[in-house]
């Protein structure tokens, strides 16, 4: 028989992999509680129509899609926000505005495997629906920046950029591109630091630019401005103070401000994201040498919920995955050594009759709600068993001998804390308050 591997693209996640997995969702799901946010899901697999109606007929190549016994289409989900839509279009009149999600759901692909993007994944999706203030767009990104910062890193490392879709338009007019052309004008943005410079010169060409236009499309699309510098930046375009996408980036800058993360953040014109449906600002966070893709990325999608038959409902949100996270914090060195369970106690036996009694009091411990672990090891020798112990990594040893009792809790033993080395005498009834302090 040929030997089974895991489907390319995908991960086994053995103990320490799954811990390393969960640290990064747990910290999802805190930061996202803690900035207001309820958690939702949804199907792993959808009617495939549910991913055409978003994306074309296009779509279907890019997914992993099926016919069941009844003869339905269906696709295991590419991604949540389809699925999103369509639960929100489903309620949207019995649901509180504005509606503040998130989800931790694993997606799969069928694309070509390669560094920061898998066939399968973990991403962590943040939206919120029913508001059209920019104080919702600062919100999404800084409940990003709130994750960034508790997993140890900082505006040194990376940078929230940010535009707007309708600036870009506008541009792209000034520029002469045709209102045609516009779709493959984001398409060739978002992909402009993915290709060759000649190919970017060739697919400017293509929207109907000359070559001085071309060069001014690739420097425009190139420029960052900070915060507090946007009037240079409409300046230096020509562009109208009052047109409604300037208002749009101008208060979310001044939110940006107020919630405290504008060192953060840059403005970039070159950030469109491909998805046809944005519709406004639009954000991507990236490493700040360049040299992986986005961490993550979104931006207002404010008409998607009419798509799905639900009402006018504005929104935004932003999806981060797994994979580049986790590359990303590798490489920065911020990967605990180990992410594993840590045991409160691990109970070891130093005589024959203290190994009678370790089970029931193992037991009582776990009832009591520690993390306790025992050694299925027949030897007396204390030194092997604190061994280990030590390589669990529990806190303490909670060591039986000749004086335990006929039931779990009765009786002496010894308690040894592993990281101080100190060993005292206790009453196994004890136990438990001693390990809560």
């Amino acid at each position: 028989m040929p030997k089974l591997q895991a489907p390319k693209g995908t991960r086994d996640f053995y103990p320490k992999d799954m811990a390393w997995r969960n640290h990064i969702v747990d910290a999802w799901r805190r930061v996202s509680i803690r900035n207001g946010f309820d958690q939702v899901d949804g199907p792993i697999f959808e009617s495939l129509d549910l991913y055409k109606v978003k994306s074309g007929e296009g779509i279907v190549s890019e997914l992993f899609h099926f016919t069941d016994r009844g003869e339905r289409e269906l696709a295991i989900r590419p991604e949540f926000t389809p699925t999103l839509a369509r639960m929100v279009a489903e309620q949207a009149n019995a649901l509180p505005k504005p509606i503040k999600w998130f989800c931790t759901p694993n997606l799969c692909r069928a694309e070509k495997p390669q560094r920061g993007r898998l066939r399968e994944f973990w991403q962590w999706n943040v939206d919120i629906l029913g508001s059209d203030l920019p104080v919702a767009d600062a919100e999404c990104i800084f409940t990003a920046v709130d994750l960034l910062k508790e997993l140890g890193l900082g505006p040194q490392h990376l940078r929230v950029k940010i535009s707007h879709r309708q600036t870009v338009r506008h541009i792209l007019k000034k520029l002469g591109v045709v209102e045609e052309k516009h779709t493959a004008a984001f398409e060739l943005l978002d992909r402009r630091d993915k290709i060759e410079p000649a190919e970017f010169t060739n697919g400017a060409k293509a929207l109907g630019l000359d070559e001085e236009r071309v060069a001014r499309f690739d420097q425009i699309c190139r420029m960052e401005f900070n915060s507090g510098s946007l009037g240079v930046l409409y300046d230096s375009l020509g562009i109208d103070p009052k047109d409604a996408s300037v208002a749009d980036i101008q208060q979310l800058d001044d939110q940006l401000r107020a919630f405290g993360i504008a060192e953060w953040c840059v403005f970039d014109l070159g950030i469109v994201r491909g998805l046809a449906y944005y519709t406004g600002t639009v954000f991507e966070i990236h490493e700040t040498s360049g040299a992986m893709r986005a961490l993550a990325g979104g931006g207002r999608y404010d008409q998607l919920i009419e798509l799905f038959g639900g009402p006018k409902t504005p929104a935004v949100g932003f999806g981060m995955g797994d994979v580049v996270l986790s590359d990303v914090l590798r490489d920065k060195g911020l990967v605990p050594e180990d992410t594993t369970p840590r045991p409160d106690v691990f109970v070891i036996a130093s005589s024959d009759r203290g190994a009678g009694a370790v089970a029931s009091n193992v037991a009582k411990l776990r009832l009591d709600g520690f993390h306790a672990r025992f050694s299925y090891k027949t030897t007396r020798n204390v030194g092997k068993l604190l061994k280990d112990a030590s390589d669990a990594r529990a806190r303490f040893v909670l060591i039986l001998g000749d004086a335990v009792g006929d039931a779990a809790g009765e009786g002496q033993g010894q308690l040894k804390d592993l990281a101080g080395g100190t060993q005292i005498d206790i009453a196994l009834g004890d136990v438990s308050s001693k390990l809560r302090v």
